[in-house]
C-alpha cells in the first residue's frame, strides 16, 4: 500500500514539473495581453483577471507567483482563473508576478514578467449600467443591468422590451446604498423610479415652473433630497467627419426635489435664463451643491464657445434652501475648456469631473479626460496616468473613496467601457483596468456600451418584473412648485 502510494505521489510531483515549459526565446517586453492587466493595482474583492493573447499562437502558459503561492495555467490562447484559488490567492498575498510564455511556430516564448499589485482597501462589490448601442444609432433595445464584480454574476433589473421599448437612463444610487436610488423611463406611461428599501414610487417631477422632467443629478445625504437639472436637450450630427454626434442644452435650469412634499424647489439664482446651469451633485457632508455653468449663447453656431465652469452654491437640508451667492470653483474661462459629471467622493477630499473641449457631452468627445480636484488644496490633478486616447467620461465613487469607475472608449473610440482606478493613501491615482469578465474576448463580441457605471454597495432589492409592474400599473405622483 505504501509503495503504490509513493509511485503516485511520484508520479504527480513529475507532472507538476513537467508543468513549467521550456523557453526557447525570452523577450524584454510585456505580452500583449488582453485586456490590459499588465502593472495594474486590484482590489482584493475583484472577480479572476482572466486575459487572452490575440495574436496567432497554439499555446499560452502563465505563472502567477506570490511571496506565499505560486499557480500555473494553460490554455490555447487564453488564461482563465478557478475563482475559489482565485480569491485564496490575493487573500494571501500584497503582490503577484505573472510570467507569461506563449507557443508561436513550434517555439516556445516567454514575456517581461508583469505585476498585480493588492491594495488592502476593497472596492463596493455591485455595478449598475446601462447597455446600450452607441449614441448615433437607432437604438431599439435598452437594459439596465447590475454586476457582481467579485464573480461575473449579472442581473437585469430593467428592460425597455417590457416597457413600450421606452428610453431608459440615469440610475443612480445614495452614497452608493442600495436601499436607495433611482432612474428615469420615459414614454407614455415613464417617469422618475424612486426606490426606498424597496418600495417603487413612480414620479411625475415636471412642474410648470421647470423646463423638463429632472434628468441629470444627485441624492442629499440625508435622502429627503435630490437635485436635478431641468434641460432642453437637443442631439444632432457634427458636420465634421472627425466627429459623430452633438449634444448641446438650448436651456437648462437647477431644481431640488422634496421626496416627502413631492415638491420642486427653485430659486431665481439657479433659474437665470441667462445662465445655462447642468449637472448638479450635493457636496458629501449635504451642505452644498456643485454644478457646471455656462452663460447662456446661441447654439449650435457657437457650440464651441460653450464651455462650463464649476460652481457651488450653500444649501440648508434642515430648512430645505440654497444660500444667496454662487461661488465659482473651477473657471473655465482660465482653462479655456469645459467641465461636466462632477462627483464629490465620499470623504469629501476630492471633486471628480470630465474636461472636454466645450460643451457637456463628451461620450463623443476623443479629447474628453478626467481631472481630480483636491479640495482642501485646490490643487488639480491631470490625471495622465488615468487617461487614454479617447474619451474617457461618467464615472462613479466606492464608498470608501479610495476607487472610482469610469467608463471608457479606449479601446475602439466606439463603445464604452467600464474601467476602475486605485486612488491610494497620498491621493495618487493608478493605472485604471477593465471590469474583469469570464470570457476576455466579451467586449470584441458584445456590441453595446457600459453606460453610466455606478458602484453600489450592496444589490437592489427589485427586479425588471417590479419596473414592468410599476410602468403599466402605477400613476405617476406630481409634483408642485415651490420658490425660495
Amino acid at each position: 500500500m505504501k509503495l503504490s502510494y509513493l509511485i503516485i505521489l511520484s508520479f504527480s510531483l513529475l507532472i507538476g514539473c513537467r508543468q513549467r515549459i521550456q523557453t526557447d526565446k525570452v523577450l524584454p517586453v510585456y505580452p500583449p495581453v488582453y485586456p490590459d492587466y499588465t502593472e495594474v493595482t486590484i482590489p482584493k474583492n475583484i472577480a479572476p483577471l482572466n486575459f487572452m493573447i490575440k495574436d496567432d499562437i497554439t499555446a499560452i502558459q502563465a505563472v502567477i507567483k506570490g511571496d506565499q503561492n505560486q499557480m500555473v495555467l494553460n490554455g490555447t490562447n487564453t488564461i482563465r482563473f478557478n475563482l475559489k484559488k482565485w480569491k485564496q490567492l490575493l487573500l494571501d498575498e500584497k503582490k503577484l508576478a505573472v510570467t507569461v510564455s506563449v507557443q508561436k511556430n513550434n517555439e516556445w516564448i516567454q514575456y517581461k514578467s508583469f505585476n498585480w499589485y493588492i491594495a488592502d482597501e476593497e472596492i463596493d462589490p455591485y455595478l449598475s449600467y446601462r447597455l446600450i448601442e452607441p449614441g448615433y444609432e437607432v437604438w431599439n433595445k435598452i437594459q439596465l443591468a447590475e454586476r457582481c464584480i467579485e464573480n461575473f454574476d449579472e442581473n437585469i433589473f430593467a428592460d425597455n422590451n417590457l416597457t413600450e421599448g421606452s428610453c431608459m437612463n440615469c440610475h443612480i444610487y445614495n452614497n452608493q446604498n442600495p436601499s436607495q436610488s433611482m432612474f428615469h423611463i420615459r414614454g407614455k406611461h415613464g417617469g422618475t423610479v424612486l426606490n426606498n428599501n424597496g418600495n417603487l414610487r413612480k414620479l411625475k417631477t415636471k412642474t410648470d415652473k421647470m423646463l423638463s422632467n429632472a434628468v441629470y443629478g444627485g441624492f442629499h445625504p440625508g435622502g429627503r433630497y435630490a437635485v436635478f437639472s431641468t434641460n432642453y436637450i437637443i442631439p444632432e450630427f457634427h458636420a465634421q467627419g472627425s466627429k459623430k454626434l452633438e449634444v448641446y442644452d438650448t436651456a437648462s435650469d437647477l431644481a431640488i426635489l422634496d421626496f416627502e412634499t413631492n415638491q420642486s424647489i427653485t430659486n431665481p439664482l439657479l433659474t437665470d435664463s441667462l445662465n445655462f446651469d447642468t449637472f448638479p451633485v450635493f457636496s458629501a457632508d449635504g451642505n452644498k451643491i456643485y454644478y457646471c455653468g455656462a452663460k447662456a449663447i446661441d447654439v449650435p453656431d457657437s457650440i464651441q464657445k460653450l464651455k462650463y465652469s464649476i460652481c457651488s452654491i450653500s444649501f440648508d437640508g434642515e430648512k430645505g434652501e440654497v444660500g444667496t451667492s454662487v461661488d465659482t470653483l473651477w473657471n473655465a474661462r482660465m482653462t479655456n475648456h469645459s467641465a461636466c459629471h462632477l462627483k464629490p467622493s465620499p470623504d469629501g477630499k476630492h471633486l471628480l469631473f470630465t474636461e472636454a473641449d466645450y460643451g457637456t457631452f463628451p461620450i463623443w468627445h476623443r479629447e474628453a479626460d478626467l481631472r481630480l480636484i483636491n479640495l482642501e488644496t485646490g490643487k488639480i490633478d491631470s490625471l495622465n496616468q488615468v487617461n487614454g486616447d479617447y474619451s474617457d467620461s461618467y464615472h462613479s465613487w466606492s464608498s470608501n473613496s479610495r476607487w472610482f469607475v469610469f467608463a471608457s472608449k479606449r479601446q475602439n473610440g466606439i463603445y464604452g467601457q467600464p474601467y476602475f482606478c486605485y486612488i491610494d493613501k497620498n491621493g495618487v491615482a493608478h493605472k485604471p483596468f477593465v471590469l474583469p469578465q469570464k470570457n476576455p474576448d466579451l467586449y470584441n463580441i458584445t456590441l453595446k456600451s457600459y453606460n453610466i457605471p455606478e458602484l453600489s454597495l450592496g444589490p437592489l432589492p427589485f427586479d425588471a418584473m417590479d419596473i414592468e409592474r410599476l410602468y403599466w400599473k402605477q400613476e405617476a405622483e406630481p409634483f408642485s412648485d415651490k420658490e425660495i
